[in-house]
């Protein structure tokens, strides 16, 4: 079974060496399309992820917001995922990572791109445009912001269907024209459908229509209960319930020759509604002093300082939030490898000069800067087991 002592370990004081850092290049999300890709002889593809074994016919379904730890706390809920838990990474019964931070574009950047987020420059729910100046929403894509200058690689979809590789996505219409849909998942078909039996139908449809086929599909529904309701409510559970039916019903139409992959990209956590489990920045004069602007997420900040004052804001936020919160200066994040092995010179910018991920469960929130993120029940985006392990659920036909 899975060792997560990494991720369930307490040292006092916290240090950035302690962080569980996502196991990129060999077990994160950014290895999963390039594994599968190099099966079905994709040029200049690795396979990364050695447990998984090669298939004709390669099937993704992301299922937003559903963790690993999540998943095997609910097995009434997902009767047939659960049966599948042992089977996850290859055989393994293991989960894969992430990546940090555990977070929607950021994740399904890794996803299409195959690469993590120091290389493919979305390291972030919102991060710092350095040509600009502005905070940039990079699940919204707000300000608008050139795609291509901002993610430059092209996807696994599009280098797998150069390769001759029947490529398709089959997700819900309003993804089909978005900036984040282009620069990380773009390549092949796209089609639109609503319903999500539509979805999984269509998305066996596709997997037979080639040879060799490479197609993903999306549900996102889950995410947004948890976000609104928490993980612990009935609506987040009757999520869960219908979503597993969906796999099973993808599974039951794989045509021969076929590996369906069953992942997510980020789990989530709820966090009490009170004082000491969130910390409201707009309020707190210790940690806006000497900060510019504040980026990211409630479990994964990047702090921008003005000119000079990076060191005394780095040394305030762990006085401040030492003992429950990894923080990083920009440089120490990535000489521990948060974001990666290395980090593109067009990406190092965007990121904070202090990066603060909450290992408790506590929020930085910005009452007053974001109100809407600030309501959410269930949030994520740290590097703790729960947002950041993930299942890679296995079906093979």
């Amino acid at each position: 079974m899975v060792h997560t002592a990494a991720w369930d370990a307490h040292p006092e004081p916290l240090t950035v060496a302690s962080a569980p850092v996502p196991q990129y290049g060999g077990g994160s999300l950014a290895d999963l399309l390039p594994t599968l890709a190099a099966g079905m002889g994709v040029p200049d593809m690795t396979a990364a992820i050695t447990e998984l074994s090669a298939a004709d016919r390669n099937c993704v379904f992301l299922i937003d917001g559903l963790g690993w730890e999540q998943l095997r706390a609910h097995p009434d809920e997902a009767p047939f995922m659960t049966s599948l838990l042992a089977g996850s990474r290859g055989g393994s019964g293991n989960p894969i990572t992430a990546g940090f931070p555990a977070t929607t574009a950021t994740s399904l950047a890794s996803v299409g791109t195959g690469k993590p987020p120091g290389a493919h420059g979305l390291p972030g729910y919102t991060v710092r445009n350095p040509d600009t100046g502005e905070l940039m929403n990079q699940l919204r894509w707000n300000p608008w912001t050139p795609p291509q200058i901002w993610q430059p690689y092209p996807t696994v979809f599009e280098l797998a269907h150069r390769a001759g590789v029947h490529a398709a996505q089959v997700s819900s219409p309003t993804f089909e024209n978005t900036p984040l849909t282009r620069v990380a998942l773009s390549g092949g078909r796209f089609l639109g459908r609503l319903a999500g039996e539509e979805r999984v139908d269509l998305a066996a449809e596709q997997l037979a229509a080639g040879d060799r086929s490479l197609v993903y599909t999306y549900y996102a529904e889950l995410d947004g209960a948890g976000h609104r309701y928490g993980v612990d409510s009935d609506t987040w559970r009757g999520q869960l319930m219908y979503v597993d039916r969906l796999v099973q019903r993808l599974a039951e139409q794989l045509p021969p020759r076929t590996a369906l992959y069953v992942t997510a990209d980020h789990g989530m956590i709820d966090v009490p509604f009170d004082e000491d489990h969130r910390i409201d920045f707009d309020e707190d004069w210790e940690l806006r002093a000497g900060v510019a602007l504040l980026g990211g997420e409630g479990r994964a900040r990047h702090v921008y300082a003005v000119p000079g004052a990076a060191q005394d804001v780095l040394t305030c936020w762990r006085e401040v939030l030492g003992e429950q919160f990894w923080v990083a200066s920009r440089d120490e994040a990535i000489e521990a490898g948060w974001f990666g092995p290395k980090i593109d010179e067009r990406v190092h910018g965007r990121l904070g000069d202090v990066i603060a991920a909450a290992r408790d469960d506590v929020l930085i929130i910005a009452s007053e800067r974001e109100p809407k993120e600030s309501a959410m029940v269930g949030n994520h985006g740290s590097m703790t087991a729960a947002e950041q392990l993930v299942p890679l659920l296995e079906v093979r036909s």
